[in-house]
């Protein structure tokens, strides 16, 4: 992971020491028997956590560079379950996201998508294979539907860190390719991505449905070029693109961290109340 993580978990390892002295403190006086055994507890609880934020420091240094997530998405910001799957980081102001409601492709502004060839067969439509909702509601928007011999090419104005995608009905063969430039950065299959998912569509035959993020960790990994494409036979289905320049997943706490404080001060609480 980059430096910017390593400084997240060095920070979050210094808030759970200031913690620490301050529930001490708090439950210093009166020093009774309940007053020491609480005291115990939060000594004992913040080792833990604490040494478990410097495992995941750990973790975060030899983990790779770019990193896929698949999560069951999110209905879309009015509550419409039957336009497929958004990103959970759909609504930061950060994050730019096209949905091709429209009926087609975006050919001008941040994100340009162009076809490989004018045959159409790769195009925006909208059918039973469209990706599912967050719970695998059928999809009655229009969609992306990319097949052999017409790769979809997405040229971003800037390097971005974030892609997220509603990806459906995974078959075999589907593909994506991120690019700086001319150069590779990181290419992820159905046979990678497939597993992970938890929905399975009825009206998919039970295909694979889920919502992929996509993010670079690292200033080297960020990338300007999405190239989506299916090779051999089947469709690869997409809708609901999501991107941002910065890395979304940063604006939510370690899940582990946080709950394990929330407890521990519900705990704290509940005892302080009854002395």
């Amino acid at each position: 992971m980059n430096a910017d993580r390593n400084a997240e978990h060095a920070a979050i390892c210094l808030l759970l020491q200031n913690c620490q002295q301050f529930c001490i403190r708090y439950f210093a006086h009166p020093f009774s028997g309940t007053s020491q055994f609480i005291m115990k507890r939060i000594q004992s609880f913040f080792g833990i956590v604490t040494i478990s934020a410097v495992a995941l420091t750990g973790q975060a240094q030899s983990a790779q560079a770019f990193d896929l997530k698949l999560t069951n998405g999110v209905a879309s910001s009015t509550g419409v379950t039957s336009q497929g799957a958004y990103s959970e980081y759909a609504g930061l102001s950060t994050v730019k996201t096209i949905d091709f409601n429209s009926g087609s492709v975006p050919t001008k502004g941040f994100a340009k998508y162009s076809f490989q060839s004018n045959n159409s067969v790769s195009n925006v439509r909208s059918d039973v294979w469209a990706p599912s909702g967050s719970k695998g509601e059928v999809n009655k928007g229009n969609y992306l539907a990319v097949f052999e011999g017409n790769n979809v090419t997405i040229d971003l104005a800037s390097r971005v860190k974030y892609f997220g995608i509603d990806w459906g009905a995974m078959s075999g063969g589907n593909t994506f390719s991120f690019y700086n430039g001319d150069s590779l950065v990181k290419s992820y299959s159905t046979k990678t991505v497939a597993p992970l998912a938890s929905i399975h569509a009825q009206q998919h035959g039970g295909e694979g449905n889920g919502y992929a993020h996509f993010t670079a960790s690292n200033t080297g990994e960020m990338f300007n070029r999405i190239v989506i494409s299916q090779v051999g036979g089947g469709g690869f289905e997409s809708d609901n693109h999501s991107f941002s320049i910065t890395d979304p997943t940063k604006s939510v706490p370690e899940p582990g961290i946080m709950l394990g404080l929330a407890a521990i001060g519900g705990s704290i609480w509940s005892k302080r109340k009854r002395g």
